[in-house]
């Protein structure tokens, strides 16, 4: 018996559109954004198939999976008529997978330059509302040992302890530097006097206990400033 319009079934739909035997036949790379989204989804709504409605998620969100996997559980459901809290959860926790699976293939990469480091904390500050801190302990060859919210604040600013940026370090084994992470969610990706003035108190403390601060990396939605380049370290 097939099932009604409320639970449509990838397997409902006809076989050349169907995703998973797509991603059997061809790989998973060989599917659209909105047929992976469908394998995450399953089932559709009354009245439209799973791939047309995650087709009309992405749309809703300009056809970025950046701008979905921001989105809070809250807003989603809020936002998608037909879909409650377990499937959205689901679903959240499918892309959310997607982005980390992503960042822990460069944990072993050297972040040896702005761009590397960029890469490997974007998804932490990625469009957030508020200001946080990240510091990322790197070993001797420049490998991450270990990252850290060292603070989370408003809109405008945050504060930082640099004490518990020391005590953190120093218990992380195999680190011998430092790399300083906060977003500016304004977007305005200038630092600021407090900015420069935190940077140096944390170089300098770093320094008393023989580690050095390689860079500190100022975070926007898909760009950056960097210290090191800007020749502000």
């Amino acid at each position: 018996m097939k099932s009604s319009d409320s639970t449509q079934l990838i397997a409902d739909t006809p076989p050349e559109q169907r995703p998973r035997e797509k991603a059997l036949r061809f790989g998973l790379k060989s599917l659209s954004d909105a047929e992976l989204l469908a394998l995450v989804l399953g089932t559709g709504i009354k009245g439209k198939g799973v791939t047309a409605l995650c087709q009309d998620i992405l749309n809703s969100h300009d056809g970025h999976l950046s701008r979905i996997a921001a989105t809070s559980p809250a807003d989603f459901i809020s936002r998608t008529k037909g879909i409650g809290p377990a499937k959205a959860l689901c679903f959240l926790a499918g892309i959310e997978l997607g982005i980390r699976a992503a960042a822990d293939a460069v944990t072993e990469t050297p972040l040896s330059s702005s761009q590397k480091a960029f890469d490997y904390i974007h998804r932490h500050l990625y469009n957030l509302d508020h200001e946080e801190f990240w510091v990322v302990c790197l070993k001797q060859n420049l490998t991450p040992a270990s990252a850290f919210c060292a603070s989370r604040g408003g809109v405008t600013s945050t504060v930082v302890d640099v004490k518990v940026i020391m005590r953190q370090a120093l218990a992380c084994p195999g680190c011998t530097a430092l790399m300083l992470f906060h977003n500016h969610p304004s977007g305005n990706l200038r630092p600021s006097a407090q900015d420069d003035s935190l940077t140096t108190r944390i170089t300098e403390a770093a320094q008393l206990l023989e580690l050095r601060v390689l860079d500190h990396i100022i975070v926007g939605r898909n760009e950056y400033f960097s210290y090191h380049d800007e020749g502000k370290m």
